[in-house]
């Protein structure tokens, strides 16, 4: 009898809970751009938890896309898309992956919970581990080709070609093999080129590991996030994370190129000043309106504040003991893009999406601690000389439904070189294609089956 009232107990604590903390007062919009409202905090013992049911997208329904815009399905029936990786004969790598399986980094009954609001949010399937190949063999903006690229991994996440090596960043390790042009497969066994944090009984709280080759293919860049929310499970913990890692591939050194970073995903390189950028997730159980995750420059060795402070030197007063001498670094981000939106997929434009011109386009996942629901959309923040200027504007939106369900959660994004933005859909199993509305005739094919040149 005992064993059958504990669930339902818990499923009632977990109702009881998905209905309290503290409601928004501040406008989503206040918790953007550069100079972003920060009121005070509102930490309660009961967090405010407040999910979209996933429930996929019913037939015939899209994204909505700016009025200039319009959006196509690249590809259907992929299995919880995580990553994209643009090749440079055009096709399309999905990391069709999530997180491995153990421990989580959160413990106890509010563990317990959050798996079960993840699972509901849809994103507790199990892992495929594999990469999957996507080819338009006509230009028409579909994938015509299908194959599976690479199987047999440990939660991959990022991916960067440099020559002819393809390098992927498994949950607990980076690894290459070899590539060349065209490869519709690859069978040979992956080398391990170094373990990242996350690998054998390690909390893995933060699993993904995004990739990024520096413009000479010297370097390797992989965002590592946290083992926890504020360092609760120690310092020791959190050896190598919440920081962005710079890897020597000449030397197979690994170090810390910037550190208090809670969670820094989508990397990319800003093309008018080659400076590196990055979006990061801030920390949770402030209250609705705090802490806005942001969009910023990553300076080398610069210190960003998790988790002693957020956005620039506003301490945290949970965590303790604390650290001034490192809070009087930290820096303040430079583009705040509202609280719990969970940015993920971060690209550049390379003036080939029509519409937009200089700025970043950046896929918010969606927030589960903020009353009302907030992000779940694909946002352009303008640039201007290399800076963020203006406000956001949305690009995809959609993924929720008049009854707050979740058809899709945006996640990887890419520009596909063709006129197309590329964007994940884990929910939708979906990845879209967003294209300008003025074009009338999709480019016509200039490779053959095996992505040469004709």
């Amino acid at each position: 009898m005992r064993t059958t009232l504990f669930p339902l107990a818990m499923l009632f604590l977990l109702i009881l809970i998905s209905s309290c903390g503290g409601r928004a007062q501040l406008s989503a919009k206040a918790g953007t751009g550069a100079d972003p409202q920060l009121p005070v905090p509102n930490p309660s013992l009961i967090p405010t938890v407040k999910i979209a049911p996933a429930i996929g997208w019913p037939n015939g329904v899209t994204p909505t896309p700016a009025s200039n815009m319009k959006v196509t399905a690249f590809a259907e029936g992929l299995k919880h898309p995580r990553w994209l990786y643009v090749l440079p004969n055009g096709d399309v790598l999905v990391a069709e992956t999530n997180a491995p399986p153990g421990k989580s980094g959160i413990g106890g009954i509010k563990g317990w919970i959050m798996k079960r609001v993840m699972k509901k949010a849809g994103a507790a399937v199990p892992s495929a581990n594999r990469i999957t190949l996507l080819r338009d063999t006509n230009g028409d903006g579909k994938a015509e080709l299908r194959t599976v690229f690479l199987q047999g991994l440990h939660s991959p996440f990022g991916m960067a070609l440099v020559g002819d090596t393809l390098y992927v960043a498994n949950a607990n390790a980076l690894v290459k093999m070899p590539y060349q042009r065209g490869d519709t497969t690859i069978t040979a066994t992956p080398t391990k080129v170094t373990d990242l944090p996350g690998k054998g009984d390690e909390l893995n709280h933060h699993w993904t590991k995004s990739l990024l080759a520096s413009a000479n293919g010297s370097k390797l860049y992989v965002g590592v996030g946290s083992n926890s929310n504020i360092a609760e499970n120690g310092m020791e913990a959190e050896h190598m994370r919440a920081a962005i890692l710079e890897f020597d591939i000449a030397t197979g050194a690994l170090r810390t190129f910037a550190t208090g970073l809670r969670n820094p995903v989508g990397l990319d390189w800003e093309p008018q000043t080659g400076a590196l950028w990055a979006v990061v997730n801030e920390r949770d159980e402030l209250g609705s309106d705090l802490v806005p995750d942001y969009l910023t420059s990553v300076r080398r060795d610069a210190f960003y504040g998790w988790p002693y402070s957020y956005f620039g030197q506003n301490i945290d007063k949970r965590v303790s003991p604390q650290n001034p001498e490192l809070v009087a670094s930290a820096v303040s981000p430079d583009f705040a893009l509202g609280a719990h939106v969970a940015p993920l997929g971060l690209a550049f434009n390379d003036n080939t999406v029509a519409g937009y011109a200089e700025g970043a386009f950046v896929g918010l996942h969606g927030s589960w601690n903020r009353q009302p629901l907030n992000g779940y959309e694909v946002v352009f923040v303008p640039f201007t000389n290399g800076m963020p200027t203006g406000t956001m504007q949305v690009v995809l939106s959609g993924f929720i439904d008049a009854d707050g369900n979740a058809r899709g959660r945006p996640v990887g994004v890419a520009v596909d070189g063709h006129g197309g933005l590329l964007v994940a859909d884990d929910v939708g199993n979906t990845i879209w294609r967003v294209t300008s509305a003025r074009t009338i005739f999709e480019r016509v094919s200039t490779k053959d089956s095996t992505g040469k040149p004709r």
